[in-house]
């Protein structure tokens, strides 16, 4: 049963219960709860049928118009993007184990978490069919900060890197089985500018000249969605030529965009107040650093101002993003904060943080996209997916209606 979901962690996550949650509404011990997660008991009877109510309460019967799969999932900011004009997930891959317990948790009618994606781009028949293929893969090859590191370590990176750096061409193996319609890869800015671009090139060639699809890319800014300066690009491809012209596309006013206040928390426990050895050690760091003429150091930021990017490493002291605190030290943004810089928590559409701890949420969130921009090239992308994607599914109808009239 190890590292199988029981049918009791299953209907939990589809209600959105945590485990003390689930083990209450069931009236069970946690021990008898645990016997259940570990499928060491079969969950049956009335405590079965509680669960399962508790999930059919919670999943929302919404069939979709398209198909999707979404690779390197993490905590599903693609998929939610693309959710919102109507879309049906039917594929997950995501290997960290932390990042599928939030997944999971946050979609109630979702299939099992695929883990490697290697497994599934040996096989691409393991994956169900699908219109549109979603995918952020690893950005840690290519990332300055990525990058940086490997050199210190005299370590591989881009396509040299062996355990990252080929992920790309993981996705490329499924594109190349299934001929999706259409597919929306997002990763780093630096992406474009990696290796003096031939990172880049390599990956235009090989999905226009080798796959055969009409590619576009654009790098976009978080700000006029969110109090973040988060810069992504998206690179999208459709299988046969459209209208779409990403270039043309016309974003919103990044300085009529919202400010950090409007996602701060009321009421913040005191233990995200940086402590005062941490303080001083952060304040001397950056003093060094202006001395040597570097712009190493915190960032302090108020509620009329747009951070940072929010990365994974916030967990370790919150330095790029911290909170000003009048007549006292700053503090970390908690994780609710986090999910709302990253527009996954907004009012009317909550997102669940369970099973896991800060460090982890800290991690997910800063590896994450922006889920209003992800919804915002949905959008713009949608009716072009609508003429790409109808005359495939009229002509499987009408193939499948000869069949069954013989």
């Amino acid at each position: 049963m190890a590292g199988k979901l029981t049918r009791f962690t299953t209907l939990r996550q589809q209600a959105g219960l945590s485990f003390d949650e689930a083990i209450h509404l069931i009236g069970v011990s946690r021990s008898t709860g645990f016997r259940y997660q570990n499928g060491k008991n079969k969950l049956e009877g009335a405590e079965l049928k509680l669960l399962e109510q508790a999930a059919a309460a919670r999943v929302a019967d919404t069939p979709g118009w398209f198909r999707f799969i979404d690779l390197f999932a993490g905590i599903g900011g693609l998929r939610k993007g693309f959710e919102s004009i109507g879309g049906r997930c039917v594929f997950t891959s995501e290997w960290d184990k932390n990042s599928q317990k939030t997944y999971a948790n946050n979609f109630p009618d979702n299939h099992p978490i695929a883990g490697d994606i290697r497994e599934f781009s040996e096989n691409p028949d393991l994956i169900p069919e699908h219109d549109v293929l979603l995918a952020g893969f690893p950005c840690q090859p290519f990332s300055i900060a990525g990058v940086s590191k490997k050199n210190a370590l005299g370590r591989k990176h881009g396509f040299l890197d062996e355990t990252q750096g080929t992920l790309f061409f993981d996705t490329a193996q499924i594109i190349r089985h299934h001929e999706p319609a259409a597919f929306v890869l997002e990763n780093v800015k630096n992406l474009e500018s990696h290796d003096g671009g031939k990172t880049f090139k390599t990956i235009m060639k090989v999905l226009t000249e080798e796959l055969g699809y009409y590619v576009q890319h654009r790098v976009i800014s978080s700000e006029p969605w969110v109090p973040q300066k988060r810069q992504r690009i998206f690179i999208v491809g459709f299988k046969n030529p459209t209208t779409f012209d990403f270039k043309a596309l016309q974003l919103p006013p990044a300085d009529k965009g919202p400010k950090l206040g409007s996602i701060l928390e009321a009421e913040v426990d005191p233990k995200y107040t940086l402590t005062a050895h941490l303080w001083k050690y952060l304040q001397d760091y950056k003093k060094k650093h202006n001395a040597a003429g570097n712009g190493f150091g915190y960032s302090l930021f108020g509620p009329n101002d747009v951070t940072r990017t929010l990365s994974q490493r916030y967990y370790k002291d919150g330095s790029e993003i911290l909170v000003e605190q009048k007549g006292n030290r700053p503090r970390r943004l908690t994780p609710l904060e986090c999910a709302r810089l990253m527009g996954f928590d907004r009012p009317g559409k909550p997102f669940i943080l369970k099973d896991v701890s800060d460090t982890q949420l800290y991690r997910q969130f800063g590896n994450a996209v922006v889920v209003p921009v992800v919804e915002f090239v949905a959008k713009a992308i949608k009716p072009h997916l609508v003429k790409a994607i109808k005359p495939e599914q009229d002509a499987q109808r009408a193939f499948d209606l000869r069949v069954a009239n013989g």
